[in-house]
This record gives C-alpha cells, structure tokens and sequence, in this order.
C-alpha cells in the first residue's frame, strides 16, 4: 500500500492489517516504544474545514515523532488557481507524506500521481476511507467483528460514507443494507461496478434496519451542500429515531461520524443512548490513522 486513497483500492486484508495496528497502538498509547515518523515532516492541505479530522491527525503524526504542517486553503496558491500537479510536485520535494480534505477525488489521485510521495484521502466528496476505518474498528470492539451481521445505513445512499461503506462490504463480505429517498440512491451504474449480492438498497428504513446489529447515519447535507435545504425535505422518514431502532437486533449499535444535527439525521433521545459508542468511535479517528501512517511512513 503506496497511499490511502480509498476504500474501493484496499484489500480485505490490507484493511484487517490496519485494524489490527490501530488496535495494538490504542493499546500502547503512552507506552509505545519507538517514533516511526521521526524526522518526517507531514503536510496537511484542508481545503474544507474539520474538528475531528484536523485534531486526529495532528496528535497522530506528533505521538508517531513527526511534525504536521496544516495548510489551510488560503495559506497556499491553490487558493489562487494553482493546479494539483504543480503543488504536489513542489511539496514531494519538501516534505515526507500528504494528507488531503478537500472536495474532488481526483485531486487527491493527481497529488499521490504527481507527488511522489504517501498521500492519504481525509475525506472528499466520494470517500471518506479513514473514517469507515475507524467505524469498523468501533464495530470490532463492540460486536467482536462483522462477521455474521447486518450493518444499516440510513440517510443519503450516495455520500462519501455510503460509498466507502458499500466498498468496505464488497471487501469484507458483510451484509450491508442502505435506505436512502428514490433520488439519492446509488446509480445503477454504481451498483453494477461494486456487484455485491450483499450490498442491498431500499427506500424503507425500517427494512435496512430489521434485525440490524449496527445502524449508522450521518447528515443529510454534506460539506459544500449547505445550500440545497430543499434536498432536507426528502430525508424527514429517514432519521434514526427510538421508533425505527425496535426493527435492529436488541444488542445493536449506533453510529455517527459526526458532527451531528440533533433532531434532524438523528433525535437527542437516540444520540445521546448511544453516546459512548459514538465517542469511542469518534476517538477510533486517530488510532485508524496512527495505523495509516505507520504503514505509510515506512515508505517515505
């Protein structure tokens, strides 16, 4: 594994790899021996804003003996017009890694293509690769793995998370059910590429989250749609509330990738039940990307 692009390019055995790192560094934390970053500088380029993933990555690359450099949109000529190419072909010269969240995913290819260097997806509007890696080392602690369940997926059936999670299904082989209005499921062109008999799609929630052992949600409008408030109206059946969760397995979890609209995606009742599910899997954020960097820094 050169880079960390996305879900649909690991192996299932590249992804049970980085679960089983993240697992052994959770546990070391504070006690690990050795820096395997020492000496490596590591560039952050956001290009859209972010709490969990800023904070997670950059006590990451400090734990792991390295020092990130965060760019913001404004502190670099991308902000000006400067194409992909050039700036990766500047910074593979300067620094020993990239991390990337912005909106195209072909940005993100051009870098890894251009910059010679391990380049990591922090999120764009097709994949969100290292939070769906953290979700199903969350799902591992709590349900002992998915082997044998049913993970749900309320809300919009073609975002960044959908889309990681149907790829993470098609790899790992779980059932995966996702329930989504008729005009924001996957196109038909998708689904023929993913061919996963396991990947189901349906219109009603409470068919996704019959005998479910994992229900997972997320906004309904992602970063960059804010202005689109008509798209709200079609989610209002879709909101994992106490009502829809009596369908999902009575040992279930829920999930959230945060940050969460109360009483829009997800009620306060449901969100704050499950709480510290959602916050260890909040946290799950960086020891999943501890795991992404030590297998990339090898390489830088």
């Amino acid at each position: 594994m050169k880079h960390l692009l996305s879900i649909e390019a690991l192996t299932a055995k590249e992804i049970t790899s980085l679960l089983d790192s993240a697992e052994f560094l959770k546990a070391q934390r504070g006690r690990h021996l050795g820096e395997p970053l020492a000496g490596q500088t590591w560039a952050m380029i956001f290009t859209k804003s972010s709490t969990r993933t800023r904070v997670s990555f950059e006590v990451g690359i400090r734990e792991l003996g390295g020092f990130p450099m965060f760019l913001s949109k404004n502190d670099i000529q991308l902000g000006r017009g400067e194409p992909i190419k050039d700036t990766a072909r500047v910074l593979g010269r300067m620094v020993h890694g990239c991390i990337i969240r912005t909106f195209a995913q072909q940005d993100v290819v051009d870098f890894a293509n251009y910059s010679g260097i391990p380049t990591i997806n922090a999120l764009t509007d097709d994949e969100h690769p290292c939070q769906i890696l953290a979700d199903l080392l969350t799902v591992r602690e709590c349900l002992g793995g998915w082997e044998g369940k049913k993970i749900a997926f309320i809300g919009d059936g073609f975002s960044n998370m959908t889309i990681s999670w149907m790829w993470a299904a098609k790899h790992l082989g779980f059932e995966l059910a996702v329930a989504a209005p008729a005009a924001y499921q996957p196109p038909a062109e998708f689904l023929a590429k993913l061919n996963a008999p396991n990947v189901t799609v349906t219109t009603d929630p409470a068919v996704a989250t019959k005998g479910a052992h994992v229900i997972n949600t997320d906004v309904w409008l992602s970063m960059g749609q804010e202005d689109q408030q008509d798209k709200e109206t079609a989610f209002g059946p879709f909101q994992v509330n106490a009502a829809l969760l009596e369908n999902a397995d009575p040992e279930h979890i829920v999930l959230h990738c945060l940050p969460a609209y109360r009483g829009k995606e997800i009620t306060e009742e449901v969100l704050e039940k499950h709480a510290d599910v959602i916050f260890q899997e909040a946290e799950n954020r960086l020891h999943a990307q501890k795991a992404i960097l030590v297998a990339l820094g090898k390489k830088a």
